[in-house]
């Protein structure tokens, strides 16, 4: 396993359809498996902030899908966007929503935060973004914090209202995102050491490991 703060134990359980079929139907058979391997930060960046890139050709999910569920499908539309966007020399994209191609959904692999005073914004759960823990758990810390936290439809333009940006999810942790280009506008945001999502997620440690004693059950003792 990494030292703390170089990486960590990622453990990912895995539904994978084995059963002998070779249409298109439901696989008879099922193998469920749970591997676990040390990694390095998510992104290349570590814990310096992320340079995302907005594309407005490609959408991660569409209303009726399945974006909402922890599955291949979600990822595979996204590769020809972020293997585009990391050529160009970001850390990755920035998806809008398939409607109306005006409202935040969420990164490649990570949900989506703005900050605003004393605000913590994020797209609200419609079925086409996944309901990450972490994301849950910053939301819930955010509030014991004494944030007003809001899950709603966000315009891109907010963007350029934002304090702050950052993303959360299971591999990346929390990741603090340094600037957004938009059209060709490259809007930027806070970086320094008194950022909301640094506090959010020392606190978010902290937790995990026993350094500030749990009282909301979220860490098992494991024999």
């Amino acid at each position: 396993i990494p030292p703390p703060g170089k990486g960590s134990l990622y453990v990912r359980p895995l539904l994978v359809g084995t059963g002998p079929i070779l249409g298109l139907a439901p696989a008879p058979e099922y193998t469920f498996l749970v591997y676990a391997s040390p990694v390095r930060n998510y992104f290349k960046e570590g814990t310096a902030p992320l340079n995302l890139y907005i594309d407005e050709e490609f959408v991660r999910a569409s209303p009726g899908g399945a974006g909402g569920v922890k599955t291949i499908t979600n990822y595979a539309p996204v590769l020809k966007a972020l293997a585009r966007a990391k050529d160009r020399g970001f850390s990755d994209v920035l998806y809008l929503d398939a409607v109306n191609r005006k409202y935040l959904e969420e990164v490649s692999s990570c949900n989506i935060f703005i900050v605003k005073g004393n605000r913590i914004s994020t797209p609200a759960i419609s079925g086409t973004i996944l309901q990450g823990i972490t994301r849950k758990s910053i939301l819930e810390i955010a509030r014991d914090h004494g944030y007003q936290v809001e899950e709603r439809a966000i315009p891109v333009d907010d963007l350029g209202d934002a304090d702050e940006v950052f993303c959360t999810g299971t591999a990346v942790g929390v990741a603090p995102v340094g600037g957004i280009t938009h059209r060709n506008r490259r809007i930027e945001f806070k970086t320094e050491s008194s950022l909301v999502c640094k506090e959010l997620y020392s606190t978010l440690v902290g937790l995990q490991t026993g350094r500030i004693e749990d009282k909301k059950g979220w860490t098992v003792e494991i024999h």
